[in-house]
């Protein structure tokens, strides 16, 4: 029996699974007494911090007792189930982590799922028990309750719960009695997860992950199924398309703390980086040179939604940006595909512009961000969710929505997700809010964040997550209100800006370079306009007192990239640049618009 311990931590989103790795990591003494480290240790890229979520799924490894544990740290968000699916093929056990006052999330249902259907062995966390209004007994039924849907075998059924808080640094078998450190989880790993399976054979290995260095290149990382492979030996590697290509590895690295260390031979379920091996995928099968035999293909949930991608032709291009290029932005998404599995590119019939298809608006959001960061110009199109024909009947994608939202306003709530076809199926108290889950179609989910965070004043809670795709529920409506669209190129004037206050709310403040047809605002009503909001104020040599009133101008409304992608009309793009997000018609000139919607109403 091997000492070897693999298993993946899964929550839902911001209940503390990277806290808790973070305490495994200085519980196990990986680091010197002199050696200082922030909090959230794994959350190692911008994005991921700024955040507060996972988006990578990231190892490490921790020695306890004698024993090697390898905790594989996942995203909790479901647009991200890429990821998952793909990590979850290396652990044979599963850390189940649950907030003490919100239980079993949407996310976690989803990936707890696919847990549940590779087999793997879980134990239940309830996390954050020093909160108020927390309710330990009732999460762990809840847990039970969902395992038990989820269809989970007697054994998974038998799960070990263990409470504390990994913020303080505590866990135990009863919530009541608080303990001094997390030593209670590593007993609870090493003697409930299964020991990582020796199989003896000729070796193999799937490549779930990788990794590059700009000195050895593309690494490969994955669970070696069976026998060993050692350094130097040559090997077959086993593609999706059934061909074979002959290789040799030139160095083997396991995972150790937060590093990896270089070994001579690595024997089945140790988790391993290979370097040497060129021209492999995700999926692919690294087998015996003699008698190569391939593992099942990793399999990944269809995208539900795509965008249109294009280069930047804005008039304001290339003033932030380093890569403007459809050649750029075409190598960029296609090397984007490599890892982030969920993410399909198809080129268009325009040479600069492509359609990516993801699992959701934070998953292309993701993509955007980083490009953008990386020093990339582009725009992109209205997200559009992709529908299917069974049967000769149309389909699209129905998500399962909860809304955890203050008494007080949750008939606004129910009204707002009612208006897009979605419908009530539970509505309990839980705590002093009001617990509503809804089917939704996903197209009705564009653009309802905003709505219901403004009605609720800031308060209500949203999750989602895909369930099925379901009959065509008709036609939902949009946007009410029209664009307000600059007339001209130039910085806007305060003078001009207040004097069009009546018209609608600004997204630009006074000073600020705008171009002709960039949306600058919202109208009040539903049509769209075209202003100028360039014109100064014709100044004379006359002056009295109390004559010139004091422009008072409200704050422009800022929206952050999600929104703005959820907010843009059919005929609008969203412009990205490394500083700036901008508005835009697809159109820019008027008299082009007209004609093109008379076109439109014509065909």
């Amino acid at each position: 029996m091997q000492n070897i311990r693999n298993i993946a931590i899964i929550a839902h989103v911001d209940h503390g699974k990277t806290t808790l790795v973070d305490k495994i990591i200085h519980a196990s003494k990986l680091f010197a007494d002199h050696q200082h480290f922030d909090d959230l240790i794994l959350d190692n890229n911008d994005l991921e911090r700024e955040r507060g979520i996972t988006i990578v799924s990231k190892n490490v490894s921790v020695r306890y007792k004698g024993f090697k544990i390898n905790v594989i740290d996942t995203p909790g968000h479901a647009d991200f189930g890429g990821e998952v699916e793909r990590v979850l093929k290396m652990a044979d056990g599963v850390l189940l982590l649950v907030d003490a006052f919100e239980g079993a999330m949407p996310q976690t249902r989803f990936v707890l799922g696919k847990a549940i259907q590779l087999g793997l062995k879980p134990i239940v966390v309830v996390n954050k028990v020093d909160k108020e209004n927390c309710r330990p007994d009732e999460v762990h039924e809840q847990v039970f309750d969902l395992m038990f849907n989820l269809e989970a075998s007697e054994d998974q059924l038998d799960f070990t719960t263990l409470y504390g808080s990994s913020k303080q640094g505590w866990m135990s078998t009863d919530w009541t009695q608080p303990t001094t450190d997390i030593t209670p989880l590593l007993d609870a790993i090493i003697d409930v997860i299964p020991a990582a399976p020796y199989r003896e054979g000729s070796p193999q290995m799937q490549i779930t992950s990788l990794d590059y260095s700009s000195f050895v290149g593309r690494i490969a990382i994955g669970r070696v199924h069976r026998g060993t492979l050692k350094e130097g030996m040559p090997i077959s590697l086993m593609k999706a398309d059934g061909s074979i290509k002959k290789g040799r590895i030139k160095e083997l690295q396991v995972f150790e703390g937060l590093g990896r260390k270089s070994v001579q031979e690595v024997s089945a379920g140790e988790i391993c980086a290979v370097t040497g091996i060129e021209g492999f995928d995700i999926g692919d099968t690294i087998a015996d040179a003699e008698n190569p035999e391939a593992l099942p293909r990793i399999s990944i949930d269809e995208p539900t939604m795509n965008m249109l991608f294009t280069i930047n032709n804005s008039p304001f291009f290339g003033k932030e940006g380093k890569f403007v290029t459809s050649r750029h932005l075409r190598d960029r998404l296609f090397k984007e595909t490599e890892k982030n599995l969920a993410l399909r590119v198809q080129e268009t019939d325009r040479e600069d512009s492509f359609l990516v298809f993801g699992r959701g608006i934070l998953h292309l959001s993701v993509l955007i961000e980083t490009m953008r960061r990386e020093g990339y110009e582009l725009q992109v199109g209205q997200p559009q969710v992709i529908y299917k024909e069974i049967d000769g009947v149309r389909h699209e994608p129905i998500e399962h929505l909860v809304v955890d939202v203050p008494e007080e306003t949750a008939g606004k709530v129910i009204e707002l997700v009612s208006m897009r076809k979605g419908e009530l199926t539970i509505m309990e108290p839980k705590g002093d809010l009001q617990h509503l889950e809804f089917t939704i179609p996903a197209r009705g989910l564009i653009g309802l964040r905003n709505n219901v965070l403004t009605a609720t004043a800031g308060e209500a809670i949203m999750n989602h997550r895909f369930m099925s795709y379901e009959p065509h529920k008709g036609p939902i409506p949009g946007r009410n209100n029209g664009s307000i669209i600059s007339m001209e190129t130039g910085p806007g004037t305060a003078y001009s800006i207040d004097k069009l206050q009546d018209r609608g709310t600004f997204f630009v403040d006074p000073g600020v370079d705008v171009y002709m047809g960039q949306v600058i605002g919202e109208h009040n009503r539903q049509n769209d306009i075209t202003v100028n909001i360039q014109k100064g104020k014709k100044l004379t040599n006359m002056r009295a007192s109390g004559s010139d009133d004091n422009t008072k101008i409200a704050p422009a409304k800022n929206f952050s990239l999600e929104e703005a992608m959820e907010y843009i009309q059919k005929d609008e793009y969203l412009e990205v640049t490394p500083k700036s997000l901008r508005m835009r018609k697809i159109y820019l000139d008027e008299n082009e618009r007209n004609r093109m919607s008379k076109k439109e109403e014509v065909a």
